[in-house]
Parts: C-alpha cells; sequence; structure tokens
C-alpha cells in the first residue's frame, strides 16, 4: 500500500497537483487584446497594428498574484514596462505607426487584463 501511495504522491508532484497554467478566457486581434483569468502562470502576447497618433488604453485588475507588461514595438526596446503591475489604468500615445506587441506575463496570477486600440 505505501508503494501505490508513494507513486500516487510521486505523479502528483510532477504532474503539478493540478496546476494549471492558464485557466480563463482570452480574446485578441488588431486592435484589442482581452483576458480574464482565475489562473494565470506563463506568458502570453498579442500585436496590435497602430498609427501614430493612436492611443493603448490599458486596463489592469489584479486580484493576486505578480503581474508583468511589456508593450514593444517590432522587438525594438519597450516603450512601456511594468514589473508586479498594480491594479489600475493608463493610455499610453503612439508616436509611430507600427506593430506592437503587448507581452503579459502572470506568476499565480488572478484577475483581468485589457488593452484598446484608441
Amino acid at each position: 500500500m505505501k508503494k501505490y501511495l508513494s507513486l500516487l504522491l510521486g505523479s502528483c508532484l510532477l504532474a503539478g497537483c493540478g496546476i494549471t497554467d492558464f485557466s480563463g478566457s482570452r480574446t485578441g486581434n488588431e486592435s484589442q487584446f482581452l483576458m480574464d483569468y482565475r489562473m494565470f502562470n506563463t506568458t502570453d502576447s498579442q500585436i496590435l497594428e497602430l498609427e501614430k497618433g493612436d492611443y493603448i488604453y490599458g486596463e489592469i485588475e489584479k486580484k493576486s498574484g505578480k503581474l508583468s507588461v511589456i508593450i514593444q514595438k517590432n522587438g525594438e526596446e519597450p516603450i512601456w514596462e511594468s514589473k508586479n503591475m498594480p491594479t489600475g489604468s493608463f493610455r499610453l500615445e503612439i508616436e509611430e505607426d507600427g506593430e506592437y506587441r503587448i507581452t503579459v506575463k502572470g506568476e499565480r496570477a488572478k484577475g483581468r487584463v485589457s488593452f484598446k486600440k484608441q
């Protein structure tokens, strides 16, 4: 019996005991990136197609865990970055046409994010 219990416990530890990387919903296209999650323990990104004078309006609701956000154009230096992002909102003006990647990294995070082109 102990052998089977040890085997079951070992399997559970290797499998992460049901801890998932992402549990929630996600929507993304060239003008928005929306996620609502019960568990976010990974990295996700979305490219927005923006023109000079556009704005990115971001809303973050962090219920728990850590959340980092990076916004950058075509792999260049970030135009905006926040580590361990708090709940809040921001508006970022775009100064140059192009494709902008929004990357969100969660560490046992729970909440929602919304990034929309305006």
